[in-house]
């Protein structure tokens, strides 16, 4: 799999960025290399990248998140530290962008210096199973608003089509045709396919290339929820 020095992932609420983020994260220091994670969500959401503080440091990566993360007071703003990231040339960096364009805004004020080096991978992360993305045009609509929003354009997709402990390998298999029509209508490649770790052991060899996860510790305490609204891999 190639890597890009900047590695951002961004998407509609519930999309599962987040957790993507953190296992590419721990993916990365597979590879043997120097990672730094930074949370950019200032939107307060349920999932945060610091859920999972402790997986991050026992793999030594650094995680760069806002002081009130995860807290009652979550303030909208963005640490400092957050700049290290496309100041500090010698680690891999790997942004976590808050969910739609309201979100993005805050990845804005780094857009300039992630162009000026040109060493970025920017994935647009797809369920197609939540409500607000059934179709591919629905997708899209959400991708060019994240796009306006940021100043930077998204160089791929990940597929992470699921339906939280529900999810089966055929229900990946049945986004395929969603994927390939959001490919065609933005004219991004499809980079990676994402799925829980005995789902995606399950997967035929035809998907790939599969980036296994594991699930937030935070996941396995929702309480469960109705179809619709049920957690999904955030």
């Amino acid at each position: 799999m190639e890597h890009k020095r900047l590695t951002l992932f961004a998407g509609h609420y519930g999309s599962g960025k987040t957790n993507i983020a953190v296992n590419y994260a721990l993916h990365l220091t597979k590879e043997e290399k120097q990672v730094c994670i930074a949370d950019l969500d200032i939107v307060n959401p349920y999932f945060r990248t610091k859920d999972s503080e402790k997986e991050l440091s026992e793999a030594g990566i650094q995680l760069i998140s806002p002081q009130f993360a995860n807290s009652n007071v979550d303030l909208p703003a963005l640490p400092a530290e957050s700049y290290r990231l496309v100041q500090d040339k010698s680690i891999y960096g790997i942004m976590d962008i808050g969910g739609d364009d309201r979100g993005a805004y805050a990845l804005g004020r780094f857009a300039p210096a992630i162009l000026e080096e040109g060493n970025y991978r920017m994935a647009f992360v797809a369920n197609c199973y939540r409500p607000l993305t059934r179709t591919p045009e629905d997708a899209l609509e959400i991708l060019k608003e994240i796009e306006s929003a940021c100043g930077l354009q998204f160089t791929c997709l990940v597929n992470n089509s699921n339906l939280g402990p529900e999810t089966t390998p055929e229900t990946l298999l049945a986004s395929l045709d969603y994927m390939e029509k959001l490919s065609d209508l933005s004219g991004l490649p499809l980079w990676l396919h994402t799925a829980e770790e005995t789902v995606a052991q399950a997967l035929p060899e035809t998907v790939k290339p599969v980036l296994p996860l594991q699930l937030q510790e935070k996941y396995f305490a929702l309480p469960s929820q109705k179809p619709g609204n049920r957690p999904l891999w955030g």
